[in-house]
């Protein structure tokens, strides 16, 4: 008896959080995404192939999810007064706090593209394979968007193999790290 793809939805919550944190850099709009993603899953779950990698399957969902509010966003208002940011709450202080900062400055620098090749790839722990199903390109070019996006980070934050990066968040480590063995 075949199990209920149903089941394992809840199985990749977290990474499709993380991935959608990635994309929005926005915890409200990240979790509105991936409760629309979900839906649209639930609802077109008949759609999936058995056998085939779910993971990949709802990262597309939530990826053409994301583009789909990007779009619509152009049309919107922008907050050019700062007065809804203004509100937005900060993460208490940590050790790395400033390396965050830092990290997070030069990451919303680089191309949307590379930004997300470096989550799937570097924290969703995604393969290249998988990473390149997921975006709709060849291998080669998610490995060039991850190597550029590296290097980019690199010298963005003026990192050398000596200076480890005190980070919390798991998307981060998971970027940090893959920086640090490239440097």
């Amino acid at each position: 008896m075949n199990a209920d793809p149903k089941d394992e939805l809840v199985t990749h919550l977290g990474s499709m959080r993380a991935f959608a944190m990635s994309l929005t850099r926005n915890p409200a709009l990240a979790d509105d995404m991936v409760q629309d993603a979900l839906v649209k899953a639930w609802s077109n779950i008949d759609s999936f192939q058995p056998g085939t990698n779910m993971r990949a399957w709802l990262f597309t969902i939530l990826r053409n999810t994301y583009y789909s509010h990007h779009r619509k966003r152009k049309r919107e208002v922008e907050d050019t007064e700062g007065e809804l940011s203004a509100g937005l709450a900060q993460k208490p202080d940590h050790d790395g706090r400033l390396q965050m900062r830092d990290f997070n400055t030069a990451f919303g620098v680089l191309p949307e593209e590379q930004r997300e090749a470096l989550v799937l790839v570097g924290a969703g722990g995604f393969s290249y394979e998988e990473a390149a199903e997921t975006c709709g390109v060849a291998v080669g070019t998610i490995k060039s968007r991850v190597n550029r996006g590296r290097a980019r980070l690199v010298e963005l934050m003026d990192m050398s193999d000596e200076e480890p990066m005190e980070v919390t968040e798991v998307v981060t480590q998971g970027i940090v790290t893959m920086n640090q063995s490239i440097a």
